[in-house]
């Protein structure tokens, strides 16, 4: 059975660094963007996001070795919400994002 722990705590790990990896890639790239880009993407402002994705940050760097708790779960999905809503959104405004037309328009 110590076999079995010792590799639920290695898996654990693992996901808390790819957890942590993402909240920092996620503030990395808030804090690379200009202000008005948020302002223009009408997403908040660009110090909530940095507060957000530092915040998810640093609860991931807390619970590394626990990426299941509740505060863990809430600091990945912050980050995940700025990675697939904010983060296109803003591409899009600075004309970076890949434009998706379809036969009447952007869709």
């Amino acid at each position: 059975m110590n076999i079995v722990a010792q590799a639920q705590g290695w898996i654990s790990l693992a996901l808390g660094i790819a957890a942590l990896g993402v909240e920092v890639f996620a503030f990395i790239d808030a804090l690379r963007r200009r202000p008005d880009a948020f302002v223009a993407a009408d997403k908040r402002t660009k110090g909530f996001w940095l507060a957000v994705t530092g915040v998810a940050a640093l609860v991931g760097f807390v619970f590394l070795a626990s990426v299941g708790s509740m505060l863990g779960l809430i600091a990945v999905v912050a980050s995940g919400v700025y990675l697939a809503d904010v983060k296109p959104a803003l591409d899009r405004v600075m004309g970076k994002g890949a434009r998706r037309d379809g036969p009447y328009g952007p869709w």
